[in-house]
């Protein structure tokens, strides 16, 4: 498995990355200790979690998914082999069971969390620790345009950053990187680390997918290639929409039938149908199957530290890491483009 260095950092990683959001929620800790071993075994070693995982969010199942991650890493005894990635959670007052109600990005929630993680997960130190969204207003998770009137309090970049150095001095956390960030983001990160002396943020984990391909255009591939932030590409297969298994049954087993009907809109909009359906038929008509083509695709772009793939069973995540092996001809790739070109961006 080809393996990328993350950022500025030390960390080298397979260029595909285990997530386990699924774990707790859709899979059973036997099913996640089954795909982690599955992973090392096709060469992965680095794992991707977080600590309001799993998804969908539930006071009932919060911190399942590392404490499944930590019961492998107890049995197997494989700590040094694999780089473990985390995430604390943003401010949101729909899910106040995550460190109470105000839950932020302060010093003492920084803390906090990365204490509970650590014990999660039976380990002494994390990797890769991530701020899984901002403090600050900024359009996310489906919204694409920026309100000034949603403005609100929020943690400065600064203290957050503060709180993270504490803990990579303590020996906590060793790298730390963002993700659903902006431009403007990215760039205040590196000038606060720069101008303080703190820790550079290594990567930025953001939506990526044949369907949603904004990374490329909103100054956030110059802005990480200029400032050697690395791309975690998540989401690369739009909650399994570009598996087209919706567009063949609609009632398919999955997260988008599962899940409440309006928990994740953009990846069920007509235009990410319509996208969907033309690049299913693309992948056919050229031997490939759909997971294939969009996971190949994702890989093989130059700014791509890592493509975070889920799964819910064997069979699927088998497939997602033979996409690895895929490359794709030039009359594959254009052709993508120029559906992207008719359709564009329509699950951003």
């Amino acid at each position: 498995m080809e393996r990328n260095r993350l950022g500025r950092s030390d960390l080298n990683v397979s260029k595909v990355c285990l997530g386990t959001m699924t774990f707790g929620e859709q899979n059973t800790e036997r099913d996640a200790h089954a795909q982690l071993d599955y992973a090392v075994e096709r060469g992965i070693n680095f794992i991707d979690t977080a600590e309001m995982y799993p998804v969908m969010g539930r006071a009932e199942t919060q911190g399942s998914t590392e404490r499944f991650i930590g019961s492998w890493l107890k049995g197997r005894g494989r700590r040094d082999d694999v780089v473990i990635a985390s995430k604390i959670a943003g401010p949101n007052a729909n899910m106040a069971w995550i460190r109470g109600a105000s839950h932020d990005l302060d010093a003492a929630n920084v803390r906090a969390a990365v204490e509970t993680s650590l014990q999660r997960l039976q380990t002494d130190y994390i990797d890769l620790y991530q701020v899984h969204w901002p403090s600050r207003n900024v359009p996310i998770f489906g919204s694409n345009s920026f309100n000034p009137k949603r403005e609100r309090r929020s943690v400065p970049i600064e203290e957050t950053l503060g709180a993270l150095d504490d803990l990579v001095k303590a020996g906590k956390i060793r790298h730390i990187g963002v993700s659903n960030e902006s431009p403007w983001g990215v760039s205040e990160w590196i000038k606060q680390a720069e101008m303080k002396g703190l820790p550079r943020i290594a990567t930025i984990q953001n939506l990526y997918n044949l369907t949603a391909r904004a990374f490329e255009t909103t100054l956030l591939d110059e802005t990480c290639f200029r400032e050697e932030v690395s791309l975690l590409a998540y989401s690369p297969l739009a909650f399994g929409q570009l598996t087209a298994k919706y567009i063949d049954d609609p009632k398919a087993h999955g997260r988008l039938t599962i899940f409440p009907p309006n928990w994740s809109p953009r990846y069920v909009r007509p235009a990410v149908l319509e996208a969907t359906r033309a690049y299913a038929a693309l992948a056919r008509a050229n031997g490939l199957t759909p997971a294939q083509m969009a996971l190949a695709w994702c890989y093989s772009r130059w700014f791509v530290g890592a493509t975070i793939i889920g799964a819910t069973n064997l069979a699927q995540l088998k497939e997602n890491i033979d996409a690895a092996e895929t490359t794709l001809s030039r009359e594959v790739t254009d052709a993508i483009d120029a559906i992207h070109a008719s359709i564009t961006n329509p699950g951003q």
